[in-house]
């Protein structure tokens, strides 16, 4: 089995996806030990911190520098636990048997064509236990290989991301922790199980926190806390420190200024306790959003992003209604 064999502070390039910008992965140590104590111990990484502190992105990463193909399940209040498994598109088949009616096709033909099986499109376990029985099922059902290759072999696991699970019902991560622990399940419509037959997948699960997990699921997981640093000069070197591997060619007072205004938001100048409070303050992913808009609105000008970091910080700064205010 392959660990992540890197130092703490390992920048990774991730590729851009959609409408997601072109990202920067810095590995730090705890993220380091934390996977690779997963992949020994054969458990789930839940990832825990505050949104936009870049626990998706750990498993993305994790998944380029380990060489593992990476699969992705966003959870919504509708997923369903057999959604890591299988998805069964009940639509499509209707609309294929009404068809078949149409056509008036005979009976054996109109059974083949709407066996189970066909309509069946393998979640993010599916191509974690067996790639190749999923990348088969896919192109049976008219859907290619489309997942982030980066030269990953499946041979060597997969890397399953479950993202936000705490939007999920409890049932969900239940029937996570089932699906690991037997190494196996049978979709509906096929005879044979599909089995885990490679190395053991590295599963990270996320939660932004808006619902308690179930006790049973939490101590069945390794645990990772991803939060900013709570002092001024900790919070502005770390802030530092992201914002020169993700915008490597940025002026450095264009940084050093973006970092005063996130870390005021955050903790007081004069060394006082950070923030609290119910407003969601905010964190690394405002801190490059503001970075990101500057030098792309006055490129290769710092005067001018310097000059304007002030009049949008607070677009980027102050979301909520009551912050307007302060």
């Amino acid at each position: 089995m392959k660990f992540l064999e890197i130092e703490a502070g390992t920048t990774v390039r991730l590729p851009a996806r959609g409408d997601l910008p072109e990202q920067t992965h810095v590995f730090d140590a705890d993220s380091i030990r934390a996977i690779n104590t997963a992949l020994a111990a054969r458990r789930p990484l839940l990832v825990r911190g505050e949104p936009g502190i870049g626990k998706s992105q750990l498993a993305k990463a994790a998944a380029k520098q380990l060489k593992r193909p990476y699969v992705q399940h966003v959870v919504d209040a509708r997923t369903e636990s057999h959604d890591l498994l299988w998805h069964y598109d009940a639509v499509a088949r209707l609309a294929e048997a009404q068809l078949c009616g149409v056509l008036g096709q005979r009976k054996g033909g109109v059974r083949r064509r709407l066996a189970v099986s066909n309509f069946l499109r393998p979640g993010p376990l599916w191509w974690a236990f067996n790639w190749q029985d999923a990348a088969r099922q896919a192109n049976e059902i008219g859907e290619g290989v489309s997942l982030m290759k980066d030269d990953a072999d499946p041979a060597n696991g997969c890397v399953v991301l479950i993202d936000e699970i705490d939007k999920a019902e409890i049932d969900v991560p239940n029937g996570l922790l089932e699906a690991l622990g037997n190494g196996e399940f049978t979709p509906p419509g096929r005879r044979q199980p599909v089995n885990a037959v490679f190395e053991p997948s590295l599963v990270i699960v996320t939660t932004n926190e808006e619902r308690a997990l179930p006790d049973a699921f939490l101590r069945r997981c390794l645990v990772l806390h991803l939060k900013l640093p709570t002092t001024r000069k900790e919070l502005e070197s770390f802030l530092t420190d992201r914002g020169r591997a993700h915008f490597p060619d940025a002026d450095a007072r264009v940084i050093g200024k973006a970092v005063q205004l996130l870390s005021d938001e955050r903790v007081p100048e004069d060394g006082g306790l950070p923030k609290t409070g119910p407003l969601p303050l905010p964190g690394q992913a405002e801190f490059l959003d503001l970075l990101r808009a500057v030098i792309t609105m006055r490129p290769k000008n710092p005067e001018g992003q310097l000059q304007i970091l002030d009049e949008i910080s607070k677009f980027t700064l102050r979301k909520h209604p009551d912050a307007a205010n302060q």
